[in-house]
């Protein structure tokens, strides 16, 4: 019996995709379709993939092509299929010619022509794109449009900013008195105090919102800026790019699979000394807060903040929470410097994340014995920005909002911020 394998994403199934597969069947007498996983997919770019990995197997599986179907996840994989299935045949698409010379070692590589005038990134280019205005004055701006550059589907169309940057030579055409109204949908990255008027601003007028964190600087506003998107069927998404962080996203499921136990302790550092014109808790603390309410709630029993600034200047604050099964810490600030990490406790053994925590791409599980101890590793492209951006065009696209960041942790950090600006249960240093 010859074995055949081939490989691929198989988004938005088409024609061309059940032509080859068509193709690699008849090479031999069993076929087996590897499927790309989303993280996979991730590390190589293609992270303008619409369905889920589980829809792309169904959509496989639905041809009755395939005779098996497995799913690809990591680099080298290939390898190991091949010698563990004892493969005759690795076929793929033409496009991919000379790529997989080297699998010649282990069984024969056929490439085959792709069929003409068809293919996903056509088809997902079909739809229209999705407009992108950015507001704020921030150099950070800079990057959101750089990395919507790898997000297919959407473009940074309008512009408004104080600042000097790169983008205005790109996108010197456009109206920047006008943003709201030349674009489908808003990135805001401006001071925390402005937040609440400019996302109600553009979600009265049909605007989607991606705003950085906070939403604002008060519950109450936060609450009404939600319901408000509702009642107009828009969505408004926090940007923490964290969340949306492969490595943070494994290490939150496994957390809550019981890999460390029960939770007991979560510390939380996140500062620096390049000082912005933001309040040190507004540019560190919903960071530093994520992973402390995505995995004990937002239900703690007491907190105490301790604060210090000098002439006025936020220069460090601690907050301390107590739940009612554990307790959590969180150091943020623009002039103290000290390790940037996350340490998770729990009564079976602990998550490390080195600093910087928040760019994770690695983190390791300890245990007692250290030689049960545990590494894992994510490739992280674009600090998780062109993540969020993928989650947001999507979540615009279907009209479903599925936000890495609970609507109870984006509540829980305006609160938290009205408590520090209102001056509650603060002890002053």
């Amino acid at each position: 019996m010859v074995k055949v394998i081939t490989y691929g994403t198989y988004d938005l199934l088409h024609y061309g995709h059940i032509r080859l597969l068509e193709r690699a069947k008849a090479l031999g007498d069993y076929l087996i379709v590897g499927v790309t996983a989303d993280d996979f997919d991730k590390t190589r770019g293609k992270i303008n993939v619409q369905q889920s990995l589980m829809e792309r197997i169904e959509a496989v599986q639905n041809t009755g092509i395939a005779d098996e179907i497995i799913v690809e996840e990591y680099e080298g994989q290939k390898i190991d299929d091949i010698r563990k299935n004892n493969i005759d045949i690795f076929t793929v698409g033409s496009d991919w010619k000379g790529k997989f010379d080297y699998l010649n070692e282990y069984c024969q590589v056929i490439y085959l022509d792709r069929t003409e005038g068809v293919s996903s990134t056509e088809i997902r280019a079909e739809n229209r794109e999705i407009e992108l205005g950015l507001i704020g004055d921030s150099a950070f701006l800079n990057k959101v449009f750089e990395e919507s550059k790898y997000v297919n589907g959407l473009k940074v169309s309008a512009l408004q900013t104080k600042k000097s940057s790169i983008m205005n030579k790109e996108l010197r055409k456009c109206s920047r008195n006008r943003v709201i109204d030349d674009s489908d949908a808003i990135y805001i990255r401006s001071k925390p105090t402005l937040h609440y008027n400019q996302i109600k601003n553009a979600l009265m007028t049909g605007k989607h919102v991606l705003c950085e964190s906070p939403i604002s600087l008060n519950m109450k506003q936060t609450e009404e800026l939600f319901s408000l998107a509702r009642e107009k069927k828009l969505v408004l998404m926090e940007a923490i790019k964290t969340a949306y962080a492969t490595a943070f996203s494994r290490l939150i499921l496994l957390i809550k699979g019981g890999k460390i136990g029960d939770i007991v302790s979560i510390d939380a550092t996140c500062t620096s000394l390049n000082k912005t014109d933001w309040h040190g808790i507004c540019e560190w603390a919903p960071t530093a807060l994520l992973p402390i309410f995505e995995l004990l709630g937002t239900n703690f029993e007491k907190k105490i903040i301790t604060h210090l600034d000098e002439n006025g200047v936020d220069l460090f604050t601690k907050i301390d929470f107590v739940f009612d099964n554990a307790v959590a810490s969180i150091k943020v600030g623009d002039g103290v410097k000290s390790e940037g990490e996350l340490i998770i406790s729990g009564t079976k053994g602990y998550l490390y994340i080195p600093a910087p925590w928040w760019k994770t791409d690695y983190f390791e599980i300890r245990y007692e014995n250290s030689n049960d101890n545990q590494r894992y590793f994510y490739q992280l492209d674009g600090e998780g920005i062109r993540y969020e951006l993928v989650a947001f065009s999507r979540a615009i696209e279907s009209g479903k909002v599925i936000s890495n960041i609970k609507y109870e942790t984006s509540i829980a950090i305006s609160k938290i911020m009205e408590d520090y600006f209102t001056k509650k249960d603060i002890k002053y240093i």
